[in-house]
């Protein structure tokens, strides 16, 4: 059986190594593409035009998640690996409580951060179930645990990775059952585009994140628990 993966977020940043990564390791994979036009996916599609198909999504809109579903039900009958990397921080957010808050941009974030990985989940629950592998990979941060909180703003990116970690408990207590398993990441501080712009004094490389990511992902079964693996890229447990 063809291994297949199904990944949001696909356009560039995190998203594009590991679908790049997912490639290189004989996967079919289908990728969300956020942005209509894609140079680095394009360029992937070029060097995989059998292995990769591209898919409109955007995981803020069910109706847009249904139908990348559905297309990807007419190209496949299984998903091995369902991972949830999309996700979204807004300006607005660094605002402290001290100051008139952006209530609408909070809610903007949650309703990609936490229901879209959600709704992807739940509209390809089929295929997965119909895999061997039965895996959900949630990318989400160290900005979700309240154990180890330091901050005193981004009241919306965290609540929503935050919510985003409970949601994968959810779903790890049914997937155990049927032999599946979640994993959660928090991903180090990406050198990406998730604010707008390229975020050049974070530590961590899109590519270095990714790959040792799937290293982890690899051998997901030795995380395998009655609480889904959170962890961080040396495959540390990071505090709920």
């Amino acid at each position: 059986m063809n291994k297949v993966a199904c990944i949001t977020g696909a356009d560039r940043g995190l998203g594009l190594f590991l679908t790049r990564w997912l490639l290189e390791n004989q996967y079919q994979v289908f990728a969300g593409q956020y942005l209509e036009d894609s140079d680095f996916l394009k360029a992937l599609k070029d060097q995989y035009p059998n292995q990769l198909d591209l898919v409109p999504l955007d995981i803020g809109d069910s109706d847009s998640v249904k139908r990348a579903a559905r297309m990807i039900a007419s190209r496949t009958r299984h998903v091995d690996i369902i991972i949830n990397n999309a996700g979204i921080i807004q300006s607005s957010d660094y605002a402290s409580i001290l100051v008139d808050m952006d209530i609408e941009a909070m809610q903007r974030i949650y309703n990609v951060n936490t229901l879209g990985s959600l709704r992807v989940s739940n509209a390809l629950m089929g295929l997965l179930l119909q895999s061997e592998q039965k895996l959900i990979v949630n990318i989400s941060s160290e900005a979700g645990s309240v154990g180890r909180n330091k901050r005193t703003n981004m009241y919306g990116y965290c609540m929503s990775k935050s919510a985003l970690n409970m949601q994968s408990s959810l779903l790890h207590n049914h997937l155990k059952e049927l032999g599946g398993q979640v994993m959660i990441f928090h991903p180090g501080w990406l050198q990406t585009y998730m604010g707008g712009k390229i975020d050049e004094n974070a530590t961590t490389t899109p590519e270095e994140s990714a790959y040792k990511i799937m290293a982890l992902v690899q051998n997901h079964k030795q995380y395998l628990s009655e609480e889904p693996a959170y962890l961080d890229l040396d495959g540390e447990p990071w505090p709920w």
